[in-house]
């Protein structure tokens, strides 16, 4: 709901604008995170986790001023949430002495969390149509930089690997290691990054003023990390974009 309301503001804070627009669009997108850090890495290193749970659809409004008939500038605001619960691949839980921790081996509980992640893009870009605007197909390029705000938030059950115990098993009559479990809310929220970003697609006419818009993007972005985080570096806030969209010509 939280996610929902920032955008809609987002959007509402474009409107005034739209009267100076000549292009006003709507699009449905599919983002794909290059889950290129640390932190991606451990999660799905660890836990049941596919990178394929974190892609997912996302909505985009932009408007367009064009400056000439091929060069035009446009601002767009976007919007990606995606939260899954997993659990530890190769680990159970026991109770040892009222407290729990986590052995490589056994028929233990599972030891699951969730981890949460949401990016907003407010974008500004240059958008070059090479071919001018008129023809059956409508090719453009562009490009250009924005903010993102963002949160990260990991809660649950986590392994703590740091501090391992040790402990005799009768029933395999070995010594075996276990691992301390404790309860986790890490989070990260309300965070600003910078970032930059190029795109490509084309448009085709449909009616008058109307268009349908097909296009491809990828952003480069990474935001600091602090808090319930702390050593870990700046996580991956990038990712590949396929969207679906109608356009309004004024």
């Amino acid at each position: 709901m939280k996610k929902i309301i920032i955008f809609t503001a987002l959007a509402l804070m474009l409107i005034p604008s739209l009267m100076h627009a000549d292009l006003i669009s709507f699009r449905v997108g599919y983002f794909i995170p290059a889950a290129a850090s640390d932190l991606w890495d451990t999660e799905f290193e660890n836990m049941s986790f596919l990178k394929t749970d974190f892609q997912g659809a996302n909505f985009i409004f932009s408007y367009e001023y064009f400056m000439t008939n091929e060069l035009s500038f446009m601002l767009s605001v976007d919007g990606y949430s995606r939260q899954k619960r997993g659990f530890y691949n190769d680990f159970v839980g026991e109770v040892v002495d009222l407290d729990y921790y986590a052995f490589d081996y056994g028929e233990g509980f599972s030891i699951e969390h969730v981890f949460s992640v949401s990016i907003t893009p407010i974008l500004a870009s240059i958008k070059l149509t090479p071919m001018g605007r008129k023809g059956k197909i409508i090719p453009y390029i562009g490009g250009g930089g924005g903010v993102y705000l963002w949160t990260v938030r990991l809660y649950g059950e986590m392994i703590d690997f740091s501090f391992p115990e040790v402990f005799y098993d009768p029933n395999i009559d070995e010594f075996v290691l276990g691992y301390p479990v404790f309860d986790v809310d890490a989070r990260d929220e309300g965070k600003i990054a910078f970032g930059f970003h190029g795109f490509g697609g084309f448009m085709v006419p449909i009616a008058n003023r109307i268009t349908v818009d097909v296009e491809f993007k990828y952003s480069i972005v990474k935001g600091n990390l602090t808090e319930g985080f702390e050593g870990f570096e700046p996580f991956d806030l990038s990712g590949y974009q396929i969207t679906l969209g109608i356009n309004y010509w004024f």
